[in-house]
């Protein structure tokens, strides 16, 4: 059966009937049936695939024309790379949800769909509180891949010469799931090398990676404060979530009551794991259509954004001493260099979280729209730049990339997730690799200023951005 038969069927069918499930090949995953129709929407538990989908086909595949230096003398000369840990376990806590649905769907559901009769025989559920956001094997791969992905980018950085010789940092995060991920970015590098006769040390610091847990004041006025989320509650108890619990309850023939606002959220993660981490098109996709799963998207955006985003200053400015940490290896790399040194440190790779990188990204100015996400702008936002789906899937990656072009002309590119991203404040003619000393002009007073300790741990009103 062909692909375009296929597809004038599916959009016949749905459009005749309403049918939210999976039927021949689906267009929105590209006829592909092993990837479910709503993977584009998973958020933070989404696929780094769906972010670049040429890697479905070639995951080692990499397009140097990005880069696109102003000339062709400019070189490499420094990056320094913030990672997401790769794919993982649920938490305890998404856990004990899931198994909670699982246990109404079991003893409730009365509906006689295929699909369900699959998750009442033959699925069960697996997942377990002791895995606690454990690295998965998918998890490996992903980072091992990412290594060889960054070798091929950045051929002069990331070398078996600068590996050996001491120029290649490794920090990471002290969970599990990060030092996993960073035992499997360095694996990637020395396998792809054939180097057995050497050994790579990583330094844990969790004053970088989770300073989140280190601002007193982020952790008092958002992080332990409920009055924080009083958006993301809104809306979760607004009508566009109310009829995503109301049309799961439907497809399973069970009492409305049954289904709130945490076992959606649930469901949708099972679906979001099953495909993560063993890479199916689970029978659980088929409780949602794309039109639930950019409600289900929203309700996370709307977390992270007033969690970890825009939504209050203190979000960001947590992360100073992160910000302050990659310009000063920015500038030593530049000092060196215009001194006519070697540089000492040509790679940097740390390796976090999700929380690692949304707020530095915050601080920095990307993914920022005109108007704030809210409970009550959810048709409005359809375009929004703020989409964690796009931004920080398991492996979300933002490096920063020093070139030299001579003549003192040093640059500075920054990629998110292998594509080039521009600085909002610079609009020169090479915005997406501007100046470096632009750069640093730009963020002067974050520079000069955002210090930690004093945003930290000091009183100050906890103000809406």
């Amino acid at each position: 059966m062909s692909l375009d038969f296929c597809n004038r069927v599916w959009i016949i069918f749905c459009v005749t009937i309403g049918y939210s499930g999976f039927f021949c090949c689906d267009v929105s995953s590209g006829g592909n049936p092993n990837i479910p129709h709503i993977a584009k929407y998973f958020s933070t538990k989404g696929r780094y695939e769906e972010v670049n989908p040429h890697l479905i086909e070639d995951i080692l595949a990499v397009n140097i024309s990005i880069l696109q230096p102003p000339s062709p003398q400019c070189r490499q000369i420094h990056m320094t790379a913030i990672i997401r840990h790769g794919t993982r376990y649920p938490t305890s806590k998404n856990a004990r949800k899931m198994q909670k649905l699982y246990g109404v769907v079991k003893s409730d559901a009365k509906a006689k769909h295929g699909w369900l009769q699959e998750i009442l025989t033959r699925w069960t559920m697996w997942y377990t509180e002791d895995m606690d956001g454990r690295l998965v094997q998918k998890g490996v791969e992903d980072l091992r891949h990412l290594a060889v992905r960054f070798s091929k980018l950045f051929p002069s950085l990331i070398s078996q010469e600068n590996l050996r010789g001491g120029r290649i940092t490794f920090i990471t995060s002290s969970k599990h799931r990060c030092v996993n991920s960073t035992l499997s970015f360095k694996a990637g590098l020395t396998h792809l090398w054939g180097i057995k006769d050497m050994e790579f040390d990583h330094a844990v610091n969790d004053a970088l990676m989770r300073f989140f847990e280190q601002c007193s004041r982020f952790v008092e006025e958002v992080d332990n404060n409920p009055s924080a989320m009083t958006e993301t509650d809104k809306f979760k108890q607004g009508p566009e979530m109310k009829r995503v619990q109301q049309k799961i309850a439907d497809r399973l023939e069970v009492p409305y009551n049954l289904i709130t606002d945490d076992m959606a959220e649930a469901a949708f993660y099972l679906c979001a794991y099953e495909f993560a981490i063993k890479t199916e098109n689970s029978p659980w996709c088929r409780l949602f259509d794309e039109a639930d799963a950019q409600v289900m998207e929203y309700a996370n955006d709307l977390k992270q954004f007033w969690k970890r985003g825009y939504g209050f200053e203190i979000n960001s400015k947590a992360s100073c001493v992160l910000f302050h940490d990659v310009f000063t290896r920015l500038e030593k790399a530049v000092t060196e260099i215009k001194s006519g040194q070697q540089v000492s440190e040509a790679v940097t790779i740390q390796v976090g979280h999700a929380e690692t990188l949304l707020p530095l990204l915050t601080l920095l100015g990307f993914f920022k729209d005109s108007d704030a996400l809210r409970s009550a702008n959810f048709a409005s936002q359809s375009q929004r730049s703020f989409r964690t789906s796009l931004m920080l899937p398991y492996a979300a990656n933002f490096v920063l990339v020093l070139y030299d072009c001579g003549g003192g002309d040093i640059r500075l590119q920054p990629l998110l997730n292998e594509k080039p991203v521009t600085f909002s404040d610079l609009t020169d003619q090479q915005a997406s690799m501007p100046l470096y000393e632009h750069v640093k002009e730009s963020y002067r007073n974050l520079l000069q200023g955002c210090d930690f300790e004093t945003e930290c741990h000091s009183f100050k009103t906890n103000t809406e951005v």
